[in-house]
């Protein structure tokens, strides 16, 4: 009976996944019907803006789901994060007031140009995700694990593909869709201002759980790679050695070579080391 309800639990959740992403689409692309916005409306788009990015950075917090953990076996904390992240985002798109002002509509050469960008973001988001282990996001790698009754799996951190060049990728297609309009409208502004800082502030958080995850290797990688092109300052910019108080004794165990930065930088982070909360460990995952 058990298993049963857990592949229903499983359905369902990757069903409403479907759905949302169907819907996300449909909501980023500027293709919703335009209504006449008025301040109220405004304000209430900020409001679902910060809520969603609040909720969803709250849930992510190492303290949160140990405490959830009470109530929500481990191998079913990222279905249950997964649900209450769709369930979070078609509330907003139910709640978002849609401006009929357009403030500027790019057409011809420089619209395809916009709307190409737009869809590498899809890409670059999509990829990132398969790359880190799109299982670990909806729930299904831990789920699947508790299926067969084996040990809730640790999640390898080895980082390639576009995260040899920059920590958060999928951050970034995340921003791209939300940047990447040929329409600009005053809801538009709206959304890219508040989600852009929810990006940038979850960005910094999700290094910060990394670094509680898994201490010293995602350190050495912060000191090699930064979290988006172009930033040079800042807590997303590259953290030098020097910065970590790492012990001189760790950082030389694991070398990477600077005249061949990005294969020896594949090759010399070690998979995340065993913890004695080890199912806390495996949920981690659930960190986009």
């Amino acid at each position: 009976m058990r298993k049963c309800l857990g592949v229903v639990a499983a359905m369902a959740t990757h069903a409403l996944f479907a759905w949302t992403v169907c819907r996300l689409f449909l909501f980023l692309d500027g293709s919703q019907p335009h209504s006449e916005s008025a301040h109220g409306s405004l304000t209430q788009n900020l409001l679902l803006g910060v809520a969603f990015g609040a909720l969803h950075s709250f849930l992510l917090h190492p303290r949160i789901r140990q405490g959830l953990s009470r109530w929500i076996p481990p191998a079913f904390y990222g279905l249950f994060f997964c649900v209450v992240t769709c369930v979070s985002l078609c509330l907003t798109f139910a709640g978002w007031s849609h401006s009929r002002a357009v403030w500027w509509e790019l057409t011809g050469p420089a619209r395809w140009g916009v709307q190409a960008l737009w869809f590498a973001s899809w890409g670059l988001l999509v990829y990132s995700l398969w790359l880190s282990g799109l299982g670990y996001q909806t729930g299904a790698t831990p789920w699947w694990s508790w299926m067969r009754d084996r040990p809730l799996p640790t999640r390898p951190f080895r980082p390639r593909g576009p995260f040899l060049w920059l920590r958060h990728p999928a951050y970034l297609g995340f921003l791209g869709l939300v940047w990447w309009t040929p329409v600009m409208t005053a809801d538009r502004l709206v959304l890219i201002g508040v989600w852009t800082v929810y990006i940038l502030n979850g960005s910094w958080l999700k290094d910060l759980r990394l670094v509680y995850f898994l201490g010293t290797p995602y350190q050495i990688y912060q000191s090699q790679v930064a979290g988006f092109p172009g930033v040079w300052w800042g807590p997303l910019a590259k953290r030098p050695l020097s910065a970590l108080a790492l012990d001189p004794e760790t950082v030389a165990a694991a070398p990477v070579e600077q005249s061949r930065r990005f294969g020896a930088l594949a090759a010399s982070l070690p998979a995340a080391v065993d913890s004695a909360d080890r199912e806390l460990v495996a949920v981690a995952g659930q960190d986009d």
